[in-house]
C-alpha cells in the first residue's frame, strides 16, 4: 500500500511518503487518529491507499509575502557576509 503521514509543526508542514503493508499501514493509520487534526500545530494524519500514485503529489505552499529560504540560501548569505567581512580587513 502507500503511506502518506502529513504532518503540521511550528516549522510548516512536512510530508512523508512511502510504501507499507497494509496491515502496517491500517494500524499506524488507526494509532494515529487521535492526533490528526488537519490545521492544527502538532497534527499528525497517516493515510493508505492502494492504486497506483493514490498518495499523489504533495499540495502547493501557500503563497507567503515572507522570505522563503531555500536549502543552499543560507549558505550562499553566510559566504557573502564573510566575504565582506574580509573586504574591509
Amino acid at each position: 500500500m502507500c503511506q502518506k503521514e502529513v504532518m503540521e509543526q511550528s516549522a510548516g508542514i512536512m510530508y512523508r511518503k512511502s510504501c507499507a503493508s497494509s496491515a502496517a499501514c491500517l494500524i499506524a493509520s488507526a494509532g494515529y487518529q487521535s492526533f490528526c487534526s488537519p490545521g492544527k500545530l502538532n497534527s499528525v494524519c497517516i493515510s493508505c491507499c492502494n492504486t497506483p500514485l493514490c498518495n499523489g503529489p504533495r499540495p502547493k505552499k501557500r503563497s507567503s509575502s515572507a522570505l522563503t529560504l531555500r536549502p543552499g540560501l543560507p549558505t550562499t548569505i553566510l559566504l557573502l557576509k564573510l566575504a565582506l567581512l574580509l573586504a574591509h580587513c
